[in-house]
């Protein structure tokens, strides 16, 4: 298990504290997002009770206020019954409304497709949908929908006067988007939704994405051909 920090300074809401770890067969990337003594953990894959001892080890002041999943499929969720045994049944779990199903289906998918096993997720707490707020700390995360990957994708965005930040699960990756040949996925919507975070994303954004290495809006919109095609065809 991988674990990168790296600190946005994303005054005038405060020092946001960004840790990714890389974990599980997949190599999913979770984030423990900090703001002060509070904290959201984003996409817990694998491991979540190892997820949740490397939290309290690194940070035993901060006290996770929420679970956060981009999308429902396993190798994002898959730690939460972890987590949630280790530090606090009560810790509210929130994904998007359009992704429930795929939370509640997609381990017996996985098991099947690929034979790995991954803790069944809790039922969500909260439903999360486009222009939906995620507060903590000082700082609040503005939902954006983003289907395609999945019928209920999500990107959670930050913006400061010194600093932007997207979390961006499977919907982005550098160069290309998340795949649409899994149920639920569609190619057509996810360009609709690369267009529609594209317009409203600032080119300054940090993207911090679901898997492999993390980019920018600006290098996005100059290198990835589908972002590109999505802007251009009107989509």
């Amino acid at each position: 298990m991988d674990t990168t920090p790296f600190e946005l300074d994303m005054a005038p809401h405060g020092s946001l504290a960004v840790e990714r770890v890389v974990n599980g067969p997949i190599q999913t990337n979770t984030y423990f997002v900090i703001s002060g003594d509070e904290a959201v953990i984003i996409d817990p894959a694998w491991e979540g009770e190892e997820l949740a001892r490397r939290f309290t080890a690194r940070h035993p002041d901060v006290r996770p206020v929420a679970f956060v999943c981009t999308h429902g499929h396993a190798d994002h969720t898959g730690g939460l019954a972890g987590l949630r045994r280790v530090l606090g049944e009560k810790i509210p779990f929130m994904i998007s409304a359009d992704d429930v199903e795929t939370a509640a289906t997609h381990p017996a998918s996985l098991r099947e497709m690929w034979g790995i096993a991954t803790d069944q997720p809790p039922a969500p707490d909260r439903l999360l949908a486009e222009g939906d707020v995620v507060a903590f700390g000082d700082v609040r995360l503005q939902v954006i929908a983003t289907p395609g990957h999945t019928p209920g994708g999500i990107v959670l965005f930050a913006a400061t006067e010194t600093g932007n930040v997207a979390f961006c699960g499977d919907t982005l990756f550098s160069g290309s988007h998340g795949r649409t040949d899994l149920p639920g996925g569609d190619e057509t919507t996810i360009m609709h939704s690369l267009a529609h975070m594209f317009r409203l994303l600032p080119p300054d954004t940090l993207c911090l994405v679901g898997h492999n290495d993390n980019t920018t809006v600006s290098a996005e919109l100059e290198n990835n051909v589908f972002v590109r095609r999505a802007l251009s065809m009107g989509y």
